[in-house]
């Protein structure tokens, strides 16, 4: 399906590259790990510490175990029996040892967590950051819920598995080491019979994480395509019962969750599946130490303790092993989600054209297009040729049928998008010599799409200029018709707006961004449609106030209906990305071309 601007859009659940696990894992070790070397330091020492105390512990059981073994050999000779006081101070000297792992254990957790939420916090702060300087066409070429889906899932997945792995991987690595080394100690035939699971298991492992990987990517994509159908149909839900489009939402849903519940079981399944085999293949081996075990013990090569101790090692190593391919998993799962934050962290950025700096607050608002050419799409030009010359002050209105490209006009000229060729200036300066943020502020806009922020009143009129008094506020308030309306609000300018503004009318959210526009005083105004949802009686009264507003300031009207317009000083004429015809209202009617006809077919729809 194409983007919003013609654009094509990416569905969710599409098979994409092929992940570049080493790549990714790099990146994020050089970007982001390596800012924390010393509290990595921290987690490496204390979790080679809690694994080594956890090596000795069955060592020193075993010794336990072979001093019980060996009172109860002397009690039936007639000797002295068990001696519990040894015993006693073998099981105290184990409880310390674990004592002091579980506290290492800790130290090595919380400073792990706290690299992880360090790392996390850095990493949102790098998107908010990059979205604002991510051009429009992205947005246009994405859903709301891609996007909300690499902020919030993404980056969770990447910070839970970013705590659990790394020290998963430091203390697994340490306890494998060390527990061959111990087994070693007590049995090298013992141990040749334990490493005879290793190859079985890595060929298990290592095809399981081949088939889960792509199922692991395709969970986090589908989840991107439910997260946008969620956000989509309860932004417009009240669309969707007016068109009793419930049963077809909740059909479109139940595919994509169904999609989404197929790759995550497949994924899941699949990653679940190691412990189970891994298990059955460690019994296998625990059968074939407990005979070898027996016939040394019997020729008097090791004693029962060691038997125990090595068996108890041996459970310990193949668990590692079986860790070793959670952690496997956890990994795939860390990378996927880092590949996705990174592809959007490195999304081209809008190029900053500036060549010096101008002073907005000396220029008076001129503006002239020149042989502009654009289209969203480079094949695909939506304007040809654009010229018009305007002088500060004037009103201009924008007319023309739906697609003839007055909004991309408008969008044009504060830089949403960039010519393809030609020239918009501004006062004689071509606005690519503007950084994007001095141009706006000479601008102020109310869209036929109304946006107000969860807040009070106030803060929403003060959202274009934050040093307004409140006097100042009032002002704009009374100006766009909207300070009755508020002063009957529960708390006046300081009652809150919910997220969803649902607790004012449509026509009273115009207003109140009107006000807003009012407040931040631009010196170029552009309304598109500024009172589309609003009852004739109030635009009426708006009208007047815009009036008011526009004296003194160049001014952009697009409009559809063309009774709105008819005291603009210049009428642009637009079909087909042309300016077809431009002059006044009565200069148009008097020529009797396309905006004549345009004109009459309105009043004709009105008669009838």
């Amino acid at each position: 399906m194409p983007g919003p601007m013609g654009g094509p859009r990416r569905k969710a659940g599409q098979e994409v590259k092929a992940k570049d696990f080493k790549g990714t894992t790099s990146k994020l070790i050089k970007e982001y790990l390596s800012k924390y070397k010393f509290l990595l330091l921290i987690v490496f020492i204390f979790a080679v510490g809690s694994a080594l105390f956890t090596i000795v512990g069955p060592n020193i059981l075993g010794n336990a175990t072979t001093e019980i073994f060996n009172g109860l050999v002397s009690k039936l000779s007639g000797g002295e029996g068990i001696n519990f006081g040894k015993i006693g101070q073998i099981l105290l000297t184990l409880l310390g040892l674990y004592i002091l792992s579980a506290v290492f254990s800790f130290i090595q957790g919380f400073t792990m967590t706290n690299v992880a939420q360090k790392i996390t916090f850095k990493i949102r702060n790098d998107i908010v950051k990059k979205i604002n300087r991510l051009p429009m066409r992205y947005f246009d070429k994405k859903t709301h819920g891609e996007v909300l889906s690499v902020i919030t899932n993404d980056i969770d997945t990447l910070s839970m598995n970013l705590d659990q792995s790394i020290t998963e991987i430091i203390r697994t690595v340490c306890l494998v080491i060390g527990i061959i080394v111990m087994m070693l100690s007590i049995s090298w035939q013992m141990t040749l019979i334990s490493f005879i699971i290793i190859p079985i298991a890595g060929i298990m492992v290592k095809n399981i994480v081949a088939k889960s990987q792509k199922y692991f990517q395709r969970q986090q994509n589908y989840l991107a395509e439910v997260n946008g159908q969620v956000e989509e149909i309860y932004g417009g839900l009240n669309i969707v019962k007016v068109f009793n489009a419930e049963n077809k939402t909740k059909n479109e849903f139940e595919k994509a969750n169904d999609k989404l519940y197929h790759a995550g079981w497949k994924a899941q399944f699949l990653s679940g599946l190691m412990y189970p085999l891994m298990n059955f293949i460690s019994n296998i081996g625990y059968v074939g130490v407990a005979v070898v075990g027996g016939y040394l013990a019997i020729r008097g090569t090791i004693t029962v303790g060691n038997i125990q101790s090595f068996i108890q090692y041996n459970k310990q190593f193949t668990n590692q092993v079986g860790s070793i391919a959670q952690i496997s998993g956890t990994l795939q799962a860390m990378a996927a989600a880092a590949e996705r934050v990174f592809e959007f962290l490195e999304e081209p950025e809008e190029q900053e054209t500036a060549k010096g700096n101008i002073d907005v607050e000396k220029l008076s608002g001129n503006v002239e297009f020149k042989n502009v050419h654009f289209g969203y799409d480079e094949d695909r030009t939506i304007i040809n040729d654009f010229n018009a010359k305007i002088k500060d002050g004037q009103k201009i209105a924008i007319v023309g049928p739906t697609g003839a490209g007055k909004t991309t006009m408008v969008k044009l000229l504060m830089r949403f998008y960039d010519v393809n060729s030609g020239e918009i200036k501004i006062d004689g300066h071509n606005i690519k010599d503007f950084n994007r943020g001095e141009l706006r502020k000479m601008f102020g806009m109310v869209l036929q799409d109304t946006w107000l922020f969860g807040g009070t009143v106030k803060d929403n009129i003060k959202y274009g200029n934050e040093n307004a008094t409140d006097d100042e506020v009032i002002r704009a308030a009374q100006a766009a018709h909207v300070h009755h309306f508020i002063k009957t609000l529960p708390k006046g300018y300081n009652s809150v707006l919910n997220e969803e503004s649902s607790n004012v009318s449509a026509g009273q959210k115009q207003l109140l961004t009107i006000a807003r526009v009012i407040l931040a005083d631009p010196k170029i105004l552009i309304l598109d449609e500024a009172t589309s949802s609003i009852d004739t009686r109030t635009e009426i009264e708006i009208q007047k106030a815009m009036d008011n507003l526009m004296e003194g300031r160049t001014s952009f009207i697009i409009a559809h209906r063309l009774s709105t317009i008819k005291n603009a000083d210049l009428i642009l004429v637009m079909d087909h990305g042309d300016i077809v015809e431009q002059g006044t209202h009565d200069e148009l009617l008097a020529k009797e071309g396309f905006y004549f006809d345009l004109y009459n077919s309105q009043f004709e729809e009105v008669e009838e």
